[in-house]
């Protein structure tokens, strides 16, 4: 399983079609003072698995970590696609919705999605400090 998409924004969701629709992608924040609370942001990722996959549970875990390594935020899970077309890979869309996530001081964070325990994929984001 792999990570086909994987980015910041203010509002997604999945149509009755299964289209994902996404608002507002972003990758820096700007805080006047810190700590900072970011009131609402969404994680959305595209998740895609070959045929052979199907039907085999799979760990997912998701972490904020700032630039020292410090976790601040963690959520694991487990995922299991199911084929919809024999043959073609699986496609899944995720929307992670984050509220009130507390930054306590300007720097680079970076979201890192774990499919078993291999890095799939790394989400940057700067935390600036403006004046």
């Amino acid at each position: 399983m792999d990570v086909k998409l994987a980015v910041l924004a203010d509002y997604s969701n999945v149509s009755k079609e299964g289209k994902l629709n996404i608002l507002g992608i972003f990758d820096a924040i700007h805080c006047r003072v810190f700590p900072a609370t970011h009131p609402q942001m969404q994680l959305v990722m595209r998740l895609e698995a070959l045929p052979v996959e199907t039907g085999q549970p799979k760990k997912i875990e998701v972490t904020l970590v700032d630039s020292d390594g410090k976790q601040l935020f963690g959520i694991s899970g487990q995922l299991e696609l199911k084929t919809i077309k024999p043959g073609e890979p699986i496609r899944n869309n995720n929307i992670l919705q984050l509220n009130n996530i507390v930054f306590e001081k300007p720097g680079d964070y970076a979201f890192h999605i774990l499919i078993g325990d291999d890095l799939k994929e790394t989400v940057p984001l700067k935390v600036i400090q403006i004046t």
